[in-house]
This record gives C-alpha cells, sequence and structure tokens, in this order.
C-alpha cells in the first residue's frame, strides 16, 4: 500500500504543475500512467471516473480523486488529490506575486502568449486519448466535429447536449447504434 500512494503522489505532483488550461490538459497522461503504466484502471473503468467526475460538481480534475480510491482505497484519493492540488497552488502563489511585478512587461506577455497554444495542445490531446479509450468511431467523430462547429458558431451548450441526446436516442430506437452509443 505504501508503494501505491507513493506511485500515486510521483504520477500526480508533475502533472499539477503542467496542468495548463486546467484538468482536461492532464487527461491524455493521466489515462496513460492510470492505465497503461500502472494498470490500476481499464480504458473502461477511466472512461466511467471521468463520466463521473464530469457530472459531479466541483472541478473535473477531480478525477484524481477516483483513480486514487480505485489504485488505493480511500488513503489513495486523498493522496492523489492532494498530490494533484498542492505542487499547483504553492507554483501559483509564488509565480504571481512575480506577475503582479511585472504588470505589461514583455516577458510577460511572451510567456502568455507562449502558454495558451499549449494548454489547447494539452487539451486537444486529452480529448484524443478519451475518444480512443472510448473506441470512438464514425459517429463519435462526427458528432464531435458538428458540435465543435456548433459551440464556436455560438450555440447554446444546452442545445447542443439535448440536440445530440435526442440523435443517439433515435439513433438507437431505429437499431443502427447499441446501448453504450
Amino acid at each position: 500500500m505504501p508503494d501505491r500512494l507513493l506511485a500515486l503522489i510521483l504520477v500526480f505532483a508533475p502533472l499539477s504543475l503542467v496542468s495548463l488550461g486546467g484538468g482536461p490538459s492532464i487527461f491524455a497522461e493521466m489515462q496513460r500512467q492510470s492505465v497503461e503504466v500502472h494498470g490500476w484502471l481499464t480504458d473502461a473503468q477511466f472512461l466511467d471516473l471521468f463520466a463521473i467526475s464530469r457530472a459531479a460538481p466541483g472541478p473535473g480534475s477531480l478525477i484524481c480523486a477516483l483513480v486514487g480510491w480505485q489504485a488505493a482505497g480511500f488513503a489513495g484519493a486523498l493522496a492523489a488529490a492532494l498530490a494533484l492540488y498542492l505542487p499547483s497552488t504553492f507554483l501559483v502563489l509564488a509565480v504571481g506575486h512575480w506577475w503582479r511585478r511585472k504588470g505589461d512587461s514583455p516577458a510577460r506577455k511572451m510567456i502568455e502568449r507562449g502558454l495558451a497554444p499549449i494548454a489547447v495542445g494539452l487539451i486537444f490531446a486529452g480529448v484524443f486519448t478519451l475518444l480512443q479509450a472510448d473506441g470512438a468511431g464514425w459517429l463519435e467523430l462526427a458528432v464531435l466535429a458538428a458540435c465543435t462547429v456548433a459551440l464556436l458558431r455560438g450555440a447554446s451548450p444546452y442545445l447542443v447536449l439535448l440536440v445530440v441526446a435526442i440523435l443517439y436516442a433515435a439513433l438507437q430506437q431505429a437499431g443502427l447504434i447499441g446501448g453504450a452509443g
């Protein structure tokens, strides 16, 4: 058990420091570590935990506590959550002071411009990993593309969710897709 707790800390503490863009930016590496490297979960279990973490109130990065729970029970959940949240908290506190002092400096503007594409790339990698773990086919990819276009054009996320739910229900009712989509 102490080995698992240490492994959880060694996985989540470094992820804490590269979670630019929030939880979605580290999903790819979190999935790789918890499924492929350590074998704490299967792809299906990771997707289930992802869905639970997205549906529950609070930050989606709480999936780390669920992974920790699966790997080592309550102590694992606590270790994973603290390892994910504490290092980045201390880093933000330390950098925040410098950041405020720099104001409109060219260095600050360069850092901001450089971090934005990194954050977007990390988030895309997380989405791609989740699609791979789910075994996404042409329908899922088409829905992803259509939702992306709709949201970029200003559609309401609630309307997009409703339309996709109706589409999947109709396709399932017609027998064109299975229960899991």
